[in-house]
């Protein structure tokens, strides 16, 4: 059965590496090395497995991270680019103190490909965050008597229905390998009783997005962003999907307000894509990339930009501060949603379309306390920037129900931890110490095999 699985993982994956590289290939490709099992250089002893698959979870991980022992030596994986990039960047300082941080990706889901890493790294747990679980990883973990828990574990409503179709292959593979599960919200942790996941290994920590701290400023980008916009708001519109920007860009040449719209795509492959649609529009633009590191222009647009097209990577979570109102994408198309914690932590006002499958119980929590504005169309979201720029008292209030809301949920981290202790000791004695004395952040360089 085993070895018909990996025929069909390599089978799919040959099949779907021309599509993907001829896709996004830019993007993609800098991942197979590492994921090939070209590793970094093991680094201290005994590391913490923390598998993040993208960059959501690179926060939620090094939240978590950053409340463990400061001697804890860790690995870090992550499955995509944007992820990997920012579990660099919220890594290194861990790295600085002391301990061991090594940061790469995760290998395919092959034996052979596992074994490797798992020999190379011998970590003493592997900890998964949210939904991402590989049924061979999973069993060689179960074998080598390696503990996993899985902590912000959520269920999208997508995915329960695949999940209650699979059933005990569900369990089989999937549920009974794991140690301990910590469920974001009471509808998840029911979710994952129903599947089999057992009372005794599941509980309810809670979301650890709410426990994530306050993203430093970037250098230079809020006052340049502040010079481009005068004395005109900011309007945010992160982490747009396919097909989104259009909706967003005919909504705001609508608004016939002065204000700044910065717009971020979800993903850099689409930058290009993006700038050309903005481009079309009547509004003069710069993109983020031409602004020099100081925080100027380069060139200057003849006339006040009205949109500012953020392609860069981690600078979305800090420019939330200067937002008027932050529409959250993926939510005017059936994608599923994304966080609005990021920008409702700066009590601001947070405008979302229908579709937040994957944030359903931080969504209806939100408007529950009157700090979420749902629209339903690019009409629907003109009106509400509107209103926004017309009634900023309004607006500042709604934000700083929001920002309540945060505030009353944090705690998730210490719950974490505790369950984290149930299935493995996180201490580390002296004698544990790299013995080569090495310290700091190795990352997904090549290193010997």
């Amino acid at each position: 059965m085993w070895f018909l699985y990996q025929l069909a993982m390599a089978a799919g994956l040959g099949v779907a590496a021309p599509v993907l590289l001829a896709r996004r290939g830019r993007h993609y490709l800098p991942t197979l090395p590492a994921r090939l099992g070209r590793l970094p250089e093991a680094r201290g002893t005994r590391p913490l497995w923390l598998h993040a698959a993208s960059v959501g979870e690179a926060g939620v991980a090094a939240t978590l991270a950053r409340a463990l022992p400061p001697d804890l030596d860790l690995v870090v994986t992550t499955v995509t680019p944007t992820g990997q990039a920012a579990a660099k960047r919220l890594f290194e300082p861990l790295g600085a103190d002391g301990r061991s941080v090594v940061v790469t990706y995760l290998p395919f889901d092959l034996g052979l490909l596992v074994g490797r890493f798992l020999d190379r790294y011998a970590p003493r747990a592997l900890v998964l965050f949210e939904s991402e679980l590989w049924p061979l990883l999973l069993r060689d973990c179960r074998r080598r008597s390696i503990p996993v828990a899985v902590l912000n574990a959520r269920i999208s409503d997508r995915s329960y229905g695949r999940m209650k179709r699979a059933g005990r292959l569900y369990r089989r593979f999937l549920l009974d390998p794991l140690g301990r599960l910590g469920a974001q919200s009471p509808q998840d942790e029911e979710r994952l009783l129903s599947l089999g996941a057992g009372s005794a290994r599941t509980s309810m920590t809670g979301n650890l997005k709410f426990d994530t701290p306050e993203p430093a400023p970037v250098a230079g980008l809020e006052q340049a962003l502040r010079d481009l916009a005068g004395n005109r708001p900011i309007l945010i519109a992160g982490s747009t999907m396919p097909g989104e920007e259009l909706i967003v860009l005919d909504a705001f040449e609508r608004v016939d307000r002065e204000a700044l719209l910065v717009l971020a795509p979800r993903h850099p492959e689409r930058f290009d894509e993006v700038w050309r649609e903005v481009e079309d529009r009547p509004l003069s633009a710069i993109r983020r990339s031409r602004m020099d590191a100081a925080g100027g222009t380069a060139p200057r647009p003849a006339s006040p930009p009205g949109i500012v097209l953020l392609d860069s990577l981690g600078e979305l979570a800090s420019i939330y501060r200067l937002a008027s109102a932050a529409f959250i994408g993926g939510t005017l198309v059936p994608t599923g949603g994304h966080n609005p914690i990021e920008a409702a932590r700066f009590g601001v006002p947070v405008i979302v379309g229908p579709s937040m499958e994957n944030f359903r119980r931080i969504a209806r929590d939100f408007e529950a306390a009157g700090a979420l504005t749902v629209v339903r169309d690019g009409q629907a979201l003109t009106r509400a920037w509107r209103q926004v720029l017309d009634r900023p008292d309004d607006a500042a209030e709604r934000g700083a129900r929001g920002l309540v809301l945060v505030d009353r949920n944090r705690g998730a981290v210490e719950r974490s931890v505790e369950l984290l202790r149930q299935v493995v000791d996180l201490s580390v004695p002296p004698a544990a110490a790299d013995p080569t004395g090495r310290a700091g952040v190795s990352t997904c360089t090549p290193g010997r095999n």
